[in-house]
């Protein structure tokens, strides 16, 4: 047993629950950590795909209430719970199609230490933008998401596909952009996250499961329950914040770490050569 290589996957599922669901980019950190601590997760970044299953699960057990009442709602036909079902849908198709069509292209040319550093800095600029920006709110609980607001939480996140960008800060950018309030767009962002995640989850199991060795589904197996563990903390935090906070704190983040990253990865390179 390499436990050198378990404590590594122990350390990125630690980062993937702290960063999947806040608006700062898990799959930024994820690369990021991954390239500093020297991680060599194999099986074309399945790791990467799969631990976030585990703080996606986590969503689930938060949620399971809401969840079980949206389900049993659509099997009685009921109205309001057939209607958000749809908008969640809605939501997640532009990203379904792109990313079954695209992945392997992001993956290989997106996933870039530098990318992600102009990213972030990108990112932050805009949720302050958002924030300071003025707009009539006119969706106050998730539930209540219309079918135009979902077209563009879902177009949002299409863009997240690009890392560094951060699906939750997209989503959640992109419904306040469409009248949702903050509390709204991100339990929107987090019921979103639950077939999105799945399906890339299951999309790259199917492609690269059969090349995984048992070294690597130990690896994935610790990742994935500390993601799990880590990301029960952190969607009860930001759950509380969100209610009484702006995202601003986030955004300042993002420039801040994204430009001591592009001065890393960019800069200093082109200065010492």
């Amino acid at each position: 047993m390499d436990l050198v290589y378990l404590l590594k996957a122990a350390v990125l599922g630690i980062v993937e629950g702290l960063t999947e669901f806040l608006p700062v980019s898990s799959t930024g950190h994820m690369i990021l950590v991954d390239d500093f601590i020297a991680f060599d997760s194999g099986s074309g970044k399945v790791f990467e795909v799969v631990i976030q299953l585990g703080a996606i699960l986590a969503v689930c057990w938060l949620f399971r209430d809401r969840i079980l009442n949206l389900i049993g709602g659509v099997l009685r036909r009921d109205p309001t719970a057939i209607a958000f079902a749809g908008a969640v849908l809605v939501a997640f198709i532009p990203s379904a199609i792109i990313g079954f069509l695209a992945i392997k292209l992001i993956k290989a040319w997106l996933f870039k230490p530098w990318i992600v550093a102009v990213t972030l800095m990108v990112g932050g600029v805009i949720i302050l933008w958002v924030e300071e920006r003025r707009h009539p709110v006119t969706t106050d609980i998730a539930e209540a998401i219309t079918w135009k607001q979902a077209l563009i939480v879902g177009l949002s996140q299409v863009v997240s596909m690009i890392p560094g960008t951060s699906r939750s800060g997209a989503t959640i950018v992109g419904g306040m952009l469409g009248g949702m309030s903050r509390s709204a767009a991100t339990d929107f962002s987090f019921f979103l996250a639950i077939p999105t995640m799945l399906g890339a989850t299951v999309l790259d199991l199917a492609k690269h499961g059969a090349q995984m060795n048992g070294k690597e589904a130990l690896g994935i197996a610790v990742g994935f329950v500390v993601a799990f563990v880590t990301a029960i903390v952190v969607v009860k935090f930001l759950i509380r914040y969100v209610a009484h906070h702006t995202l601003s704190v986030f955004a300042w983040y993002r420039i801040g770490f994204g430009a001591l990253l592009f001065a890393w990865y960019v800069v200093w390179p082109a200065f010492v050569g």
